[in-house]
């Protein structure tokens, strides 16, 4: 049996406009979805697709999974975010190994930036 990460499933009262943020940071088309859904990418694809659900209530706490995402410049990158309606959540770190700035997309899905060192 070989098990394989397909996918990341995301919660979203409105799927669509949290998908159109994700596509457009990342520069994934969607593929073929369910009724409701959005889906980037598609099964087989070298990368995970990101699955966007829908789901009638708001998120309650802090998830306690979230996407890195790999920039070249953190700054230009968290500009990049909130030009399309995300959000620096004031959070910063700077390590030996680079930077860590944690953002959050429309629906406030926090994930990080982040800038490696060299």
């Amino acid at each position: 049996m070989a098990n394989v990460w397909s996918g990341v499933t995301i919660d979203c009262l409105d799927p669509e406009r949290v998908a159109r943020f994700w596509s457009t940071l990342l520069d994934r088309e969607p593929g073929p979805s369910e009724e409701g859904w959005v889906y980037l990418g598609e099964r087989g694809d070298p990368q995970p697709r990101l699955v966007f659900q829908p789901v009638p209530e708001p998120p309650t706490g802090k998830v306690r999974i979230h996407l890195d995402i790999s920039v070249t410049d953190i700054d230009e990158a968290t500009a990049t975010v909130v030009e399309l309606g995300g959000r620096f959540t004031g959070e910063r770190h700077d390590y030996a190994e680079g930077v860590v700035v944690v953002m959050a997309d429309p629906e406030d899905h926090e994930f990080c930036l982040v800038e490696y060192h060299g």
